[in-house]
């Protein structure tokens, strides 16, 4: 899938494909006869039902699981909103390339593939204060490369990203998508001070005033308030709809790239799980508007996907219970009555 025009994304948001009910009926049958009082293994059987309707099987496996991080630079760090150069972003992505960051060691332990996919970082988003972020074709094609991302007969996905300053931009895309100042929505990203929040607030209230005329839809909010990187998240969640694919979402700025669609298109998530809910304060009331209960409260921020593979294990355990218990028949253990 790629979108070579605005009305190729605008199509693919329509017509969403979902579950498979005749498989979310069989592994709610085989949970009703698994050696256990019924519901004792809580959110761990509404996964394997929910992985078994996306899957299309009474068994759902992870087999074959990826970790992708998309990476982008933005125009907007001129502004001082970050702690760390626009360099870092560069030095990061060759750090994940010889294996060196989290989201390598953690991807690793949950048994998942891994993949960074840089883009454009010689050349960042224009400064949103007084541009749009991207043009019409440079968000295309970031939805593009995020959509080709995503290959068929993947079992599970999990997205993260990496770009010094998208913390900023994710609070701008998370305010102008559901309301509220820049003050509700910022949070220290990768540590920034009281000044630097204060600059973090300054430069969204500026971008949301330009910007504020703008269109209100899913295209316009990502390509003017948004990044390459996110863009790319939002184009690879969609492409993962069409294929059935679940989707575990990592922090604030993973889930910002949603929440242009999630407030236009109803059910636009219902594919995905939030894998944790970080401690960058923007993100529980995102999780909040998308009506998504994260799996883990662990407190971390620091994004890559870091959180979404943690969560994985979680995934794993819930699979392999539902999977390789026993039915009541097959001990020999009486259901009751």
């Amino acid at each position: 899938m790629s979108f070579p025009n605005l009305a190729a994304f605008d199509a693919a948001l329509t017509a969403l494909p979902g579950p498979d009910e005749h498989a979310i009926t069989a592994a709610r049958a085989r949970q009703a006869q698994l050696t256990k009082p019924a519901g004792s293994l809580a959110r761990l059987e509404e996964l394997a039902i929910f992985f078994a309707g996306w899957q299309g099987r009474e068994k759902p496996v992870i087999e074959r699981g990826s970790a992708i991080v998309f990476a982008g630079n933005h125009g907007m760090t001129v502004h001082g909103v970050s702690a760390f150069p626009a360099a870092v972003t560069a030095q990061m992505v060759a750090n994940f390339d010889h294996g060196g960051a989290a989201i390598n060691a953690l991807a690793t332990a949950a048994g998942l593939d891994f993949r960074v996919i840089p883009i454009d970082l010689d050349r960042p988003t224009l400064d949103f204060t007084i541009a749009p972020a991207m043009s019409e074709a440079e968000c295309l094609a970031a939805l593009s490369i995020g959509a080709d991302a995503v290959q068929p007969g993947m079992d599970l996905i999990l997205l993260g990203e990496m770009g010094i300053g998208n913390s900023t931009a994710a609070a701008a895309l998370a305010a102008h998508s559901f309301g509220g100042s820049a003050a509700d929505w910022v949070g220290p990203g990768t540590g920034v001070d009281h000044d630097g929040i204060g600059r973090k607030i300054a430069v969204i209230d500026r971008a949301l005033a330009f910007h504020a005329d703008a269109p209100r839809n899913p295209f316009e909010t990502l390509r003017r308030l948004g990044g390459r990187e996110i863009a790319a998240i939002a184009g690879a969640v969609l492409r993962a709809r069409h294929l059935g694919i679940p989707v575990m979402l990592d922090g604030f700025i993973c889930c910002s790239a949603l929440a242009p669609l999630a407030g236009s298109v109803p059910g636009i998530l219902d594919h995905c799980i939030a894998g944790h809910c970080s401690a960058e304060p923007g993100h529980e009331k995102l999780l909040g508007h998308f009506c998504l209960d994260p799996l883990l409260r662990l407190g971390m921020r620091l994004g890559e996907g870091s959180g979404a593979a943690v969560a994985v294990q979680i995934v794993r355990s819930a699979l392999a219970a539902h999977a390789h218990m026993a039915t009541f028949a097959e001990a020999g253990v009486s259901a009751g009555a």
